[in-house]
């Protein structure tokens, strides 16, 4: 998924520094690519790398069929996401590992969460879960914990908070990535609504809460390596 010069390269690389994004208020870039759109979180080069993006795909924009050197990772925001093999609706998180080959598209159009380039030497695996169906656990707390992906110390889940949690001060080992899905997330730091990302450090610290049900896709363990 190539993008337009108007995208500066290094964009948000630096990984020891906190980062905080409210994606609602981000204008869509265009990319080479007709009908397909993007919102740049943190990027290493204009064109080619590390990338993490918000992707929109107009109704019936395409892709040729194309592969990643060190994999993609998507979480389907809104609409169905597809390539020659299967639909992928809201909801659905993906891992295509380094050099997995597709041609993807929409029939009505997606918005989508995307990291591009930046799996772990050895974390090889193809994932496919429909979260919408998927089984969720007990937190701590009054926490629901819906498991998506383990690697080393990385780990990616969905995290549901009930109105009214409030979690135990807690550091980040190895860092954090937070996109708020609905709802709003709150710290000593500030107000999250839905459409943010928020990258903490390693060993990062802050004490979180909710007012409101609140869903958020968490990574963790993964920055410490970057």
């Amino acid at each position: 998924m190539l993008e337009t010069a108007k995208i500066a390269p290094m964009f948000n690389m630096d990984f020891s520094r906190r980062v905080v994004i409210n994606t609602q208020q981000q204008s869509w870039l265009p990319t080479r690519q007709q009908g397909i759109w993007r919102k740049p979180l943190a990027r290493e080069d204009a064109e080619r790398g590390h990338a993490t993006s918000i992707v929109r795909y107009d109704a019936g924009a395409k892709f040729a069929a194309h592969n990643h050197l060190l994999g993609e990772e998507i979480f389907v925001l809104e609409g169905t996401f597809s390539n020659e093999s299967r639909d992928f609706p809201a909801g659905s998180y993906l891992r295509n590992p380094k050099c997995y080959r597709h041609a993807p598209f929409s029939k009505e159009g997606c918005t989508l969460l995307v990291k591009l380039n930046q799996f772990q030497n050895g974390d090889d695996h193809h994932i496919n879960v429909g979260t919408r169906g998927a089984e969720w656990f007990s937190g701590n707390g009054n926490l629901r914990v819906m498991p998506l992906h383990q690697f080393g110390q990385e780990s990616t889940a969905l995290v549901f908070w009930p109105a009214g949690e409030h979690f135990l001060p807690h550091h980040h080992a190895g860092g954090e990535e937070i996109y708020v899905v609905s709802g709003e997330f709150i710290d000593e730091y500030g107000r999250y609504p839905a459409g943010s990302w928020i990258r903490s450090p390693h060993m990062s610290k802050h004490d979180p809460h909710v007012e409101q049900d609140t869903l958020i896709l968490v990574k963790v363990g993964h920055l410490s390596r970057l």
